[in-house]
């Protein structure tokens, strides 16, 4: 069984840093994508930063120069460093990742992380 477990989510006063972190754990072969997502009620889910196999990211513009995602491969872990946060920033953070089994690629999300800017 794949578990996605995320950590570092909290409250925090607007320009602050908040470090997310989102481990990967289970029977599983190899690890492609990782990345994050974020959602607010009454929203569709949507992408915030994505680290690719080797140093390949995008990022959604709305946090360009301010998120910077990474990854330890040791770990299986991914990393968001978010700085300068805004109210706006204020959502659930999802984790996800493509996990090889043998060959198949399947996507595995974790239950999320409240962060809350308060202004």
């Amino acid at each position: 069984q794949v578990q996605l477990v995320e950590s570092g989510g909290g409250l925090v006063l607007a320009g602050g840093s908040l470090r997310l972190s989102c481990v990967a754990s289970g029977s599983f072969n190899g690890v492609d994508a990782m990345g994050w997502y974020r959602q607010v009620p009454g929203k569709p889910r949507e992408l915030v930063a994505v680290v690719y196999t080797g140093t390949t990211t995008t990022y959604a513009e709305s946090v360009k120069g301010r998120f910077t995602i990474s990854r330890d491969n040791a770990k299986n872990t991914v990393y968001l460093q978010m700085d300068s946060l805004e109210p706006e920033d204020t959502a659930v953070y999802y984790c996800y990742a493509d996990l090889y089994s043998d060959l198949a690629l399947t996507e595995y999300w974790g239950r999320g992380t409240q962060v809350t800017v308060s202004s």
